[in-house]
């Protein structure tokens, strides 16, 4: 199967979703997630494959077991491009591509701190975030609420520090494009524009 677009019946079945997220709705309408959400996300995946390496799709049911909110099913599909640090997911509220890293163990964490005080690859990041910014795009990951307490609370670059982990991310909505082959050519477009930041990434914290 080749990508032709993401049909209006996939944002119709998950905004129905969160209106009614009960197994009673989703078995009546897997039909609807099967045809109009997995398949393309699967076409989608093996087309952009030889670019951005094999993807992982992420599961349709919530794990509940230490979560207040009980519902099982999430109410978007997601697809994780791990060689090459990209993202990109369906719901509701249309197309949302993203890039970087989203989960970082502790020595990672350290890089990523040293990376940032250093004087060289420091201005390398405030320039990689400058060109993807430049492009539409949002800067995001998990921050402290002060600056670590190795690092000057002054520090020039103390709001970059306060970051554990760094991505970045744009939501689309739902252009008419989406439901077009022209969605693959605008998700491939929008991955590229996060290269800076995923090669300074790469090249300075690692992914192990």
């Amino acid at each position: 199967m080749s990508f032709t677009g993401f049909p209006v019946a996939a944002l119709d079945f998950y905004e129905d979703l969160e209106d009614d997220n009960s197994k009673t709705f989703w078995a009546a309408h897997k039909h609807v997630y099967d045809e109009s959400v997995k398949a393309p996300m699967e076409a989608l995946v093996a087309a952009v494959e030889k670019e951005f390496g094999p993807a992982k799709l992420f599961r349709p049911y919530r794990d509940v077991r230490f979560a207040k909110d009980k519902t099982p099913y999430k109410t978007h599909q997601g697809a994780w491009f791990g060689e090459s640090s990209v993202y990109v997911q369906l719901g509701a509220d249309g197309l949302f591509v993203a890039a970087g890293y989203w989960q970082s163990e502790t020595p990672q964490v350290e890089r990523l701190r040293r990376a940032v005080a250093d004087d060289v690859a420091g201005p390398a990041l405030e320039r990689a975030i400058s060109e993807v910014t430049k492009k539409g795009m949002t800067i995001g990951g998990q921050r402290l609420t002060r600056v670590p307490s190795a690092y000057p609370k002054d520090h020039p670059r103390g709001d970059l520090l306060r970051h554990k982990t760094l991505t970045a991310s744009k939501s689309f909505g739902s252009p008419e494009w989406l439901q077009t082959k022209r969605a693959q050519t605008e998700i491939v477009k929008a991955w590229r524009a996060l290269t800076p930041l995923v090669t300074w990434l790469d090249t300075h914290v690692g992914r192990a």
